[in-house]
């Protein structure tokens, strides 16, 4: 994946709109409330067919995101360039493996995503997959915690987890949801293609992505707090993965 400048966050009219025209990678839109309505309607019609998020905020809360001098509108632009799940799946098989990707419902902290990132890139997963919508995109905070690994590991981008995991079992992917209510991880035979599915932080995998996948994996928990960092987790999950693998 090509680096960008890490969460560069871009102002004014002109500007945003070259950068939605010209199809540079944006995590989302910003528009002061004060805008003139045709002028917001030809913004969210460019996002709607880009499928970037874009809303209007309160002019004094884009200040306080954007920087004084945001002139009405801004945008954030991602930190490294979004991957498609089958680049992914090319990767696993340009190195003679089965595919192993981490799929995030709804992660919002931008330190656990990018813990998670640098988990999956050391472990040898193949990719990351996070949400468009209600969910922390690739800024500069997720670039400095995954210590550079969301360079090298690719992540994509979605409209819709259910989609992206009927995506994965049509390429021949097991879908593995992690959840408290599942069967014990080392009970579970997680070789071969694999897809690990996790939530984000207090709400977990919603329960229609849960439906839709093969098994559920719980870890065990036998303290007195009831469950995990979703990064713990995940990487508790992950490296469950790599043993089972190991000792195939």
């Amino acid at each position: 994946m090509a680096e960008r400048e890490k969460g560069e966050m871009i102002c004014g009219r002109n500007a945003v709109l070259e950068a939605l025209k010209s199809g540079q990678t944006i995590n989302k839109v910003m528009l002061a409330e004060n805008n003139e309505a045709a002028f917001a309607a030809s913004v969210f019609k460019l996002c709607k067919e880009r499928g970037i998020p874009c809303r209007k905020l309160p002019k004094a809360q884009l200040a306080r995101i954007a920087g004084a001098d945001h002139r009405g509108i801004a945008a954030e632009l991602a930190a490294v360039e979004y991957a498609d799940i089958g680049d992914m799946l090319a990767a696993a098989s340009s190195r003679g493996e089965d595919p192993f990707i981490i799929i995030l419902d709804g992660v919002e902290d931008p330190h656990n995503l990018g813990a998670i990132i640098r988990t999956a890139q050391v472990a040898g997963a193949h990719g990351v997959v996070i949400p468009r919508r209600r969910a922390v995109s690739v800024t500069q905070t997720v670039m400095k915690t995954s210590a550079g690994a969301a360079a090298y590991l690719p992540v994509a981008r979605v409209s819709n987890l259910n989609q992206a995991v009927e995506a994965l079992k049509a390429a021949g992917c097991w879908v593995v949801a992690g959840d408290m209510d599942g069967d014990l991880l080392w009970d579970i035979n997680l070789t071969g293609p694999l897809a690990l599915v996790m939530g984000g932080e207090g709400q977990g995998v919603s329960p229609l992505l849960k439906k839709n996948c093969d098994m559920v994996a719980a870890l065990p928990m036998r303290g007195k707090i009831g469950s995990l960092n979703v990064s713990t987790a995940t990487a508790v999950l992950i490296y469950e993965v790599v043993r089972q693998r190991r000792l195939r």
